[in-house]
């Protein structure tokens, strides 16, 4: 097979606007419609956080999608039919949310398909357009380009917040699906013209070769360091994720915002995973040194980081009005930006260990640890903080459980990145088990 031709930094931020049209979309589904089903329709936490946990068990499916497109001739039909599949099921979903007030179990129905297409899309696409971002980057430039890719969803998902906010207030049915269908066809098109012509080399149209999925997936988890950095990114993301689908519910209940005031702070929160990128990955060059010590630097102190946030926002909810809220947010999105932007930076790294053509099924595999913990936490959240409620008879109360406890979840990811950090400082320019690749 011939050499790639590998990207230019023009064509990584080319990648890195579909990263951001994936992430728009999935604000919708994450965290816009959340907000609406919960606050605005009065349906308990646990229906938004199971269809959230539902699509990500979809997910799980990721390694198989990743398979297929190494075996494949390209991954851009798999990027823009997963994009494709993820419009429409942000579309239906917004719709249905809007018949919530009639009868409940054909809009159920319909809900559990537009997040199984959720599911599906972001599956496809994302899983494919990681896979070829690892591919078709040289590798001193992989690092920099996670850091540059991982900003542009992230200012997309606020962008898109920030302007859904905007023009969701005064809220109607009606003005909801207009917002969303706006934010999906923008999504879209920009995600069609950004990936059109990116593989047009010709190294990049020859079929790669590819062991079976079952004789791939058994290889790869022969690694130990594949092995518990799948591992590290469950539990990070089970940490992470806890409180995803609660905030802007707490924002409501706790701190009575509108849903233009909450959906804007979500954007705030994701401005300040932006800012942690930029700052860490960039002007903090992240990326220098040995791959351990951008895990022991950056990753812990992130981990540290979000605790200590997670903790102040434990005591916002005693506190109620007055907090500053804004702030607290802004700065536990930084600290996860401190993590993710290492983290991210070492699953490309790491991604072509055992050779070229089973990117697909590496990235797929920590997709599928991701969408594991995000489906459990998500759910597990919302469930906790139901229940509490109803025990507690204390809205506030209930909301700072679950909130020191999603804490003590980031102190144990800390420590789980301080154990990978060695094993990768172990293996440093040591070859990955290639048995059962070949």
């Amino acid at each position: 097979m011939n050499q790639p031709q590998f990207l230019s930094w023009a064509g990584i931020a080319r990648l890195g606007l579909v990263q951001s049209a994936l992430g728009a979309i999935v604000m919708l589904a994450s965290s816009l419609l959340n907000r609406i089903m919960v606050v605005e329709y009065a349906t308990a936490a646990a229906l938004p956080a199971g269809l959230v946990a539902f699509h990500y068990g979809v997910q799980l499916s990721r390694p198989k999608w990743g398979h297929g497109s190494d075996a494949g001739w390209r991954r851009t039909p798999w990027i823009i039919g997963g994009m494709a599949v993820l419009g429409g099921g942000g579309l239906l979903a917004t719709y249905a949310t809007t018949q919530l007030a009639g009868p409940f179990w054909p809009v159920l129905a319909a809900l559990v398909l537009a997040y199984a297409m959720i599911g599906i899309g972001v599956g496809a696409s994302g899983t494919s357009l990681l896979a070829l971002l690892a591919s078709r980057t040289v590798e001193s430039r992989r690092p920099a380009a996670a850091s540059l890719t991982w900003i542009m969803m992230i200012a997309g998902i606020v962008i898109s917040a920030v302007t859904a906010g905007q023009l969701l207030d005064p809220f109607s049915p009606q003005r909801l699906l207009l917002v969303a269908a706006g934010v999906v066809t923008v999504a879209f098109v920009v995600a069609c013209l950004a990936v059109w012509g990116v593989e047009t080399a010709p190294a990049a149209i020859e079929q790669r070769d590819s062991a079976p999925f079952g004789q791939a997936l058994r290889g790869i988890w022969a690694d130990p360091l594949t092995r518990l950095f799948s591992f590290f990114v469950f539990f990070s993301m089970l940490a992470y994720s806890m409180q995803d689908l609660i905030l802007e519910p707490f924002a409501g209940l706790v701190f009575r915002m509108t849903p233009g005031q909450s959906t804007s702070l979500s954007g705030a929160q994701n401005g300040g995973v932006l800012a942690g990128m930029i700052l860490v990955g960039v002007g903090g060059h992240a990326f220098g040194g040995k791959a351990g010590l951008k895990l022991k630097r950056w990753i812990v102190a992130g981990c540290f980081a979000s605790a200590l946030a997670l903790a102040a926002l434990a005591m916002a909810a005693q506190a109620g009005p007055g907090w500053p809220l804004s702030l607290n947010v802004v700065v536990l999105g930084f600290a996860n930006g401190m993590f993710a932007v290492a983290a991210i930076g070492s699953m490309l790294e790491l991604a072509g260990r055992g050779g070229a053509g089973h990117e697909g099924i590496r990235m797929g595999l920590w997709g599928a640890s991701q969408a594991a913990a995000f489906g459990i936490g998500g759910f597990v959240g919302a469930l906790a903080v139901d229940g509490l409620r109803g025990a507690l008879a204390d809205t506030g109360q209930a909301f700072a459980l679950v909130f020191a406890v999603e804490a003590g979840m980031f102190l144990i990811a800390a420590a789980i990145a301080l154990k990978l950090n060695d094993q990768m400082g172990q293996q440093a320019g040591r070859p990955a088990t290639q048995e059962a690749l070949a």
